[in-house]
């Protein structure tokens, strides 16, 4: 497990270490992955030779790129998957995690309040755990919307032996199929998940837009080892970047011009090099951070 929680990072209990011995699991922090503990956590997987890894999307493609950067092999010792939650997953990071750990990425969507929300199936649908929860899509109003329409997602827990939240508003947003997965679980399908309300941004003119649209503008630039998207105001944007090999400052205008192509011509776009991003305390990296409400 490459994670981050305080939750579970904080866990010294007797019962957790009779647990993690018993089913062979290992923790590792997501919050400090430098140089020499990315080395270490190399060396670990390379040694403990898991069946399966857990973790944040990003924490796993980031060790997966130091693992190819240092020639080091991971995808002969056995990893049968690759199970990511917590953020957003990415293309590209799919491909990276498959293709240096040698197994199937497979995405799940839950939360720290509802617990599991969603499981990806073989055939690549994001499965609602309905045995347990009743999953809505509703508009800004309450009203529950269509499958095919977008929604805030609710969730109503089922298995609760505390105190049962009923329609809690996770914040997020989806789209539910209008038709069955072929794979025959019957369960429903999250066609999409659209990411948090704090994922969208909002353009000088009141234009919502997904964190996608400033994501596509500096992902494929050169040089670029990693990004965070801060949007202040309306007004203001911020791009901290790392720069990493063949980085041309030549960029920071291409990234200027992308960003007020999207947002406003008189939109002020600041492009910072910085050592390192700066995790949250939870361990995740988000790429788009709005300030603004959508």
């Amino acid at each position: 497990m490459v994670w981050g929680s305080p939750i579970e990072l904080g866990a010294k209990d007797r019962v957790r270490g009779v647990r993690d011995a018993m089913l062979r699991t290992s923790l590792l922090p997501a919050f400090d992955m430098s140089q020499s503990r990315l080395d270490d956590y190399v060396g670990k997987i390379r040694t403990r030779r898991p069946r399966m890894l857990f973790g944040y999307p990003s924490a796993l493609a980031h060790i997966a790129r130091h693992a190819q950067a240092t020639a080091v092999r991971l995808d002969d010792i056995g990893i049968k998957v690759a199970f990511v939650t917590s953020e957003r997953l990415y293309d590209d990071q799919r491909a990276t995690i498959e293709q240096v750990f040698g197994c199937r990425v497979a995405n799940g969507y839950g939360g720290r309040d509802a617990g599991f929300i969603a499981h990806e199936c073989p055939e690549g649908s994001m499965h609602v755990t309905a045995e347990d929860i009743v999953l809505e899509l509703v508009n800004e109003t309450g009203e529950v919307v269509a499958p095919g329409e977008s929604g805030e997602i609710v969730v109503t827990h089922l298995a609760s032996r505390a105190f049962p939240f009923i329609r809690y508003r996770t914040g997020d947003f989806g789209v539910l199929a209008k038709e069955p997965c072929p794979c025959g679980r019957g369960l429903p399908v999250l066609e999409q998940i659209l990411g948090r309300s704090t994922d969208f941004v909002v353009a000088s003119d009141g234009t919502v837009l997904h964190g996608l649209a400033l994501i596509y503008v500096v992902r494929d630039l050169p040089g670029i080892a990693s990004f965070r998207i801060v949007q202040e105001s309306r007004q203001l944007t911020r791009v901290e970047l790392v720069p990493g090999p063949g980085f041309d400052p030549q960029v920071k205008m291409a990234i200027r011009d992308g960003m007020q192509r999207r947002l406003g011509a008189n939109v002020e776009v600041q492009v910072e090099e910085l050592a390192a991003l700066p995790r949250e305390r939870s361990g995740k990296h988000r790429y788009v951070v709005s300030k603004v409400a959508a």
